[in-house]
């Protein structure tokens, strides 16, 4: 399975970034093989309108089964998300990405 985190580093103790369409990073862990792949989001930053479906584009090529995140996405992005079979949840804004995967592996994150 393949996880992606909104956050704003690219480690395993960055903190999690509580926005989608904004976040600065989003980082990939695929389970099977241990590894984690990220992708710089940081040029959405000071985009007037259409970040999170641009971000979403993004996570597409990735192609992740969760992701987990602060506020969850909002419309545009949630449909595309949901679309393109990705589950989202919500409620990891103030953690770590390594706390963000105990919560999401103990079922203590709520889906978006």
């Amino acid at each position: 399975m393949k996880i992606a985190f909104t956050t704003q580093g690219t480690e395993w103790d960055s903190k999690m970034d509580p926005r989608f369409g904004r976040a600065a990073w989003i980082l990939v862990y695929d389970e099977d093989t241990d590894k984690f792949s990220s992708i710089d989001n940081s040029d959405v930053a000071g985009e007037a309108h259409g970040a999170g479906p641009r971000t979403a584009q993004r996570l597409f090529e990735f192609q992740p089964d969760v992701l987990i995140t602060g506020n969850g996405p909002g419309g545009n992005a949630g449909t595309a998300l949901k679309e393109a079979g990705i589950v989202s949840y919500i409620g990891a804004g103030d953690m770590t990405v390594k706390e963000a995967f105990s919560a999401f592996k103990n079922n203590s994150l709520k889906k978006a």
